[in-house]
């Protein structure tokens, strides 16, 4: 079996870093490395580093990217390590002990050039009644078995074939470190070239959403970022007939869910949520363009944390 590196970006989130990093050591397949790239400026994810370097079964390798940004985080990651699989955790996960080995036996089942994971969100009981909708949200569901699937899911609970994932030494498109989506452009180029995609069914992580994500606002501004996604692939290519018509089923979808939101949340129903999300991206589909794009990672994330930091 070829040698697996697993790649771990983080700022500024200690325990939950650690709770990351101890469900990599647990895990039951061997790794080559586990890379942590400390995107925060001020280096603060070292001391944890090093604290817990004597516990991991691999080398456990600290890399500081001090410019924030999460394709940068990503790239800095990839060039601490030469190993021809490459897995990603988020810094917000805990992986399953068979984790890894469930993404390589998928990854060798579909011959598939990424294998991705199931994800069962958590999110704080202050959550409230869109507890069950954001749980939905931060997590992800797929087939119940391993096999190829036709569209790509993000970075976070992952594995990649280097040579035809992950081509040249900065495959992650750094335009994209403050908005996100650097994953969805790579995958699209992926699927352009002929790549193909599997899942992992057995390869479970929890993400745990901290509270200052876990509410309807932050999920809400993300599915508009998520919507945008179609309209700007195809903005990038110059296609612009696809531009028009992703458009356009923006625009039906606005209307058709922003009125199912409208009627339901009148009666608070539950499920008032999910029609808020399927509108939300449907707008996203329309305002498209350079202005409107959400920025969730790099410096805004970094502005927040030193603005929510004890004097």
């Amino acid at each position: 079996m070829q040698p697996v590196s697993v790649i771990v970006p983080t700022m500024r989130r200690p325990e939950s870093l650690e709770r990351a990093l101890r469900s990599l050591f647990a895990q039951t397949a061997p790794m080559t490395s586990i890379v942590v790239v400390d995107n925060d400026p001020s280096g603060t994810a070292a001391d944890t580093v090093t604290r817990l370097a004597a516990d991991c079964p691999c080398p456990l390798i600290y890399r500081h990217e001090p410019r924030p940004g999460v394709a940068t985080a990503r790239n800095a990651g990839l060039s601490m390590t030469d190993a021809p699989r490459i897995a990603f955790l988020d810094d917000d996960e805990a992986a399953s002990p068979t984790w890894l080995a469930a993404l390589l036996a998928a990854l060798e089942q579909t011959k598939a050039d990424v294998v991705f994971g199931p994800i069962a969100g958590r999110v704080p009981e202050a959550a409230g009644w869109a507890r069950p909708y954001l749980e939905a949200f931060f997590g992800r569901e797929g087939p119940s078995r391993t096999q190829r699937i036709d569209k790509p899911w993000g970075c976070g609970n992952s594995l990649m074939i280097r040579a035809t994932a992950l081509p040249g030494p900065a495959p992650f498109d750094v335009a994209a470190d403050q908005s996100g989506g650097e994953d969805d452009a790579l995958f699209a180029a992926l699927q352009a070239r002929g790549g193909t995609f599997g899942w992992a069914a057995d390869a479970w992580v929890d993400e745990f959403a901290p509270p200052h994500r876990a509410t309807l606002r932050y999920a809400l501004s993300r599915a508009f970022a998520y919507g945008q996604g179609p309209s700007q692939t195809a903005a990038k290519a110059r296609n612009w007939p696809g531009v028009a018509r992703w458009m356009v089923v923006g625009a039906g979808q606005a209307l058709v869910w922003g009125l199912a939101a409208i009627a339901l949340s009148v009666i608070a129903h539950s499920s008032r949520a999910r029609m808020m999300d399927k509108a939300a991206r449907g707008l996203g589909k329309i305002f498209w363009m350079k202005g409107f794009e959400p920025r969730f990672y790099g410096a805004r994330e970094l502005a927040r944390l030193n603005a929510t930091a004890p004097a």
